[in-house]
């Protein structure tokens, strides 16, 4: 009889450890396909987000407010149709364990809004201002989903290598003073990003970041400082695909 009963107490666990495992596994499997969505949603957000740069570098001192105008139609569509999607998937969830899987979209997307909203107006786009935009994609009666400092801080260091080809490209046109005006905003971004991000407890992908920041800061003011040095006559053979070219000491910009 004691045996009997030893026989059904290690049944009893035996079932109890295995409804506790099964609800493990149902949840980890559950979790990788809202992974898989994740990573869908993020990847159409970062294509569908280079489109809105692209659209923006198509600016010319003739099509400006046309360009824009199409940029920011084509930045809400990226909203409403994509985001909208990586939002309903992460609302009311603990979104931070599936950052890795969502953070290279919403980097793009921050860079791609950013650059909309100085090209516009001329000033930085907080992330305040950004995260309201996207509280009318949430569910109210579930914690919305919201941009993070992190991904935030990232998107603006990216921000600063788009800001640099568009002040080649103004200069070429010659747009100095806008490019002058692009120079001071990414210069007063690296100064402020510089005293972030020593503070920053993942701070490996900003360190190649601020390395890349600098380096557009400085062909930005190498351009405009060659162009005042060297005569307005020089500013149509800037961005040359001629190697040998002194203005800015580099090849062609891609």
């Amino acid at each position: 009889m004691k045996k009997a009963r030893t026989m059904s107490t290690e049944t009893d666990t035996e079932l109890s450890m295995k409804d506790g495992f099964s609800k493990y596994a149902d949840y980890l499997n559950n979790l990788n396909d809202k992974r898989e969505r994740v990573v869908k949603a993020s990847r159409d957000i970062t294509m569908n987000s280079k489109k809105v740069i692209f659209q923006v570098h198509r600016m010319s001192k003739q099509n400006k407010e046309e360009v824009l105008d199409k940029a920011v139609k084509d930045l809400a569509a990226v909203t409403d149709q994509y985001l909208s999607r990586l939002v309903k998937e992460l609302q009311g969830t603990d979104f931070w364990k599936l950052r890795r899987a969502y953070s290279p979209g919403v980097q793009e997307y921050v860079e791609a809004a950013t650059l909309c909203n100085f090209c516009k107006t001329g000033t930085l786009l907080t992330l305040d201002e950004m995260n309201a935009t996207l509280l009318p994609l949430s569910d109210p009666s579930v914690e919305p989903l919201q941009i993070n400092i992190l991904d935030y801080i990232l998107g603006l260091a990216d921000l600063t290598g788009e800001l640099m080809r568009l002040a080649i490209g103004r200069i070429s046109e010659g747009e100095l003073d806008f490019a002058e005006k692009i120079c001071s905003f990414v210069r007063e971004i690296y100064r402020n990003l510089t005293l972030i991000a020593p503070e920053m407890d993942d701070s490996s992908d900003m360190k190649q970041k601020m390395e890349t920041m600098l380096q557009s800061v400085m062909k930005i003011e190498n351009a405009c400082f060659s162009v005042h040095v060297r005569g307005s006559e020089y500013i149509p053979l800037l961005g040359s695909a001629d190697t040998s070219y002194p203005l800015l000491g580099m090849p062609d910009i891609e």
